[in-house]
C-alpha cells in the first residue's frame, strides 16, 4: 500500500476530523481513509453484472421504456444431414 501525506490542511479542517474520527472509534488516519474511499466510491456502480448496475441507475425515476423493433421470424439452421451422409 502507498502512503500519502497532505500539507497545509486548514486547522478547523482538520479539528472536524478529529472530532469526526473519535465519535466513530477510529484514528483521523483511518478517518481519512475512509473519507477518501466513500467520497471515491460514490456514485460508482456496484461490483456485479452490468443488469444490476443499469437497475440502480433506472429504478430511481421509474424505470425506462424502450419500443423494441419488430423482428420476423428466425430462418432455418443449415442442415448438415446430406454433407454426413456423403462422408461416411
Amino acid at each position: 500500500m502507498g502512503t500519502l501525506m497532505i500539507r497545509k490542511i486548514d486547522d478547523d479542517l482538520k479539528r472536524r476530523l478529529r472530532v469526526q474520527a473519535a465519535q466513530n472509534g477510529r484514528s483521523m488516519e483511518e478517518e481519512a481513509r475512509r473519507i477518501l474511499a466513500d467520497s471515491l466510491n460514490e456514485g460508482a456502480p456496484a461490483a456485479g453484472n452490468a443488469g444490476d448496475a443499469i437497475a440502480a441507475i433506472v429504478d430511481p425515476i421509474g424505470g425506462i421504456e424502450l419500443d423494441l423493433p419488430y423482428r420476423g421470424p428466425v430462418r432455418e439452421p443449415p442442415r448438415f444431414d446430406d454433407w454426413l451422409d456423403e462422408t461416411e
